[in-house]
C-alpha cells in the first residue's frame, strides 16, 4: 500500500465545538445533494459524540431527511451493546435516540459467536447491503466514512504495525489491541467511499495528525483514501504542528 498521499482538505476551527458545528453542517449539506439513501460509517470517540449531538439539535436536525440515512459502524469493541465502551451505545444515546432513522437502516456490529465470527458476519452484511462481493470504484460502498485518529496514529481499529494494515481483500478484520478484541473495517471498505471525514481535537494528537497528513505510511491514518475527497476537521490545538510542517 505504498501509495502517494491523497491531497486532503484541511479545515481548522477554534475549538472542539467548532469542529462539531462545522462538520455537522458539512454532513447536512452532503445529504441534501442526493435523494438516494445516504450511507454513513460512523465512528466512536468524544469528538464524534459532539458531532452527533449537533446533528440532532435544532435547527440542523430539520434539514436532514433522516429516512434516507443508513448507518454502519467503522469499528466496535467486542463488548455488549450496553457496555459504556461500546461505540454502538454511544451512537444510540447521542444520535439514534433523537433522530427518526428507520430501524432497518441501522446496522451495528453483531457480537454473537466470537470476534472472528462477528467480523465475518459484518462483512457478509456489508456485501448484502452493497449487492455484490467485489467493490467497484465506480460505485462506492459508503457515501461518507467518519474517522478519528489516536495519539499513535491509529484510525478505526487499525493500529500501527498490526497485520490488518496490510489486509487488501477482506472488508472487515478481527483484531486485538491491548488485550481488547475489536472488529474493524479494513482499507478496502474504508476506501470505497465518496468522502472521508477525519474529526480530531486536542494537542496530544497534534504530532500524529502532522505525520498522517504529511504521508507517513507507518501511521494507519496516513493510508486512508477515498473515491472522492478527504476532509480533516481539526481544532487549533491539534493543528499546532501543521504550519511548521508546511501542511497548513
Amino acid at each position: 500500500m505504498n501509495q502517494a498521499p491523497q491531497q486532503p482538505v484541511i479545515d481548522i476551527l477554534p475549538d472542539p465545538q467548532g469542529v462539531a458545528d462545522r462538520a455537522a453542517k458539512w454532513i447536512a449539506d452532503r445529504t441534501a445533494q442526493t435523494s438516494e439513501t445516504f450511507r454513513i460509517a460512523v465512528a466512536g470517540g468524544n469528538t464524534p459524540r459532539a458531532l452527533y449531538c449537533e446533528l440532532v439539535a435544532p435547527p440542523l436536525r430539520d434539514r436532514i431527511d433522516w429516512r434516507r440515512i443508513e448507518l454502519f459502524w467503522g469499528d466496535e469493541r467486542y463488548v455488549p451493546h450496553d457496555d459504556p465502551r461500546s461505540n454502538y451505545r454511544m451512537v444510540r444515546e447521542t444520535l439514534l435516540a433523537h433522530a427518526p432513522i428507520p430501524i432497518d437502516h441501522v446496522h451495528p456490529v453483531m457480537l454473537e459467536g466470537g470476534v472472528e465470527s462477528g467480523a465475518r458476519h459484518y462483512e457478509a452484511l456489508l456485501k448484502s447491503a452493497y449487492g455484490a462481493d467485489v467493490l467497484s470504484p465506480a460505485r462506492p460502498l459508503f457515501d461518507l466514512v467518519l474517522l478519528g485518529v489516536g495519539t499513535d496514529g491509529h484510525t478505526a481499529s487499525l493500529f500501527p504495525g498490526d497485520w490488518a494494515m496490510d489486509e487488501s481483500t477482506n472488508w472487515t478484520a478481527a483484531v486485538v489491541h491491548n488485550n481488547e478484541p475489536r472488529i474493524t473495517l479494513t482499507y478496502p471498505a474504508i476506501h470505497s467511499s465518496r468522502a472521508v471525514a477525519f474529526l480530531v481535537t486536542g494537542i496530544e494528537k497534534s504530532e500524529a495528525v502532522r505525520r498522517a497528513i504529511g504521508g507517513d505510511l507507518a501511521l494507519p491514518a496516513a493510508r486512508v483514501r477515498s473515491q472522492g475527497e478527504i476532509v480533516w476537521f481539526l481544532d487549533r490545538a491539534v493543528a499546532a504542528n501543521l504550519a511548521e510542517a508546511g501542511t497548513a
